[in-house]
């Protein structure tokens, strides 16, 4: 697996794999990174969408709180 999981609020957002973050790709971050690639985090694993703007907090913050409502809730532990 990745190298880290990011989470958000308690939701997995995506991760950072050899030395690039990668999130799922949601209708809200593909809206907001058109021209953003699809990679594999590792073999075997889905496409991600590479986010190439890590500097820019004020982008980050709301490409994740965009992706919230989007993603799958987290799995309850037995």
């Amino acid at each position: 697996m990745g190298e880290y999981i990011i989470y958000y609020r308690g939701k997995v957002v995506g991760g950072i794999y050899d030395d690039r973050f990668l999130v799922k790709p949601t209708k809200s971050a593909v809206s907001m990174m058109p021209d953003a690639g699809m990679e594999l985090p590792y073999e075997g694993a889905k496409e991600m969408l590479l986010v190439d703007d890590v500097e820019n907090r004020k982008f980050l913050r709301k490409l994740l709180e965009s992706m919230y409502d989007e993603l799958p809730a987290p799995k309850k532990k037995k």
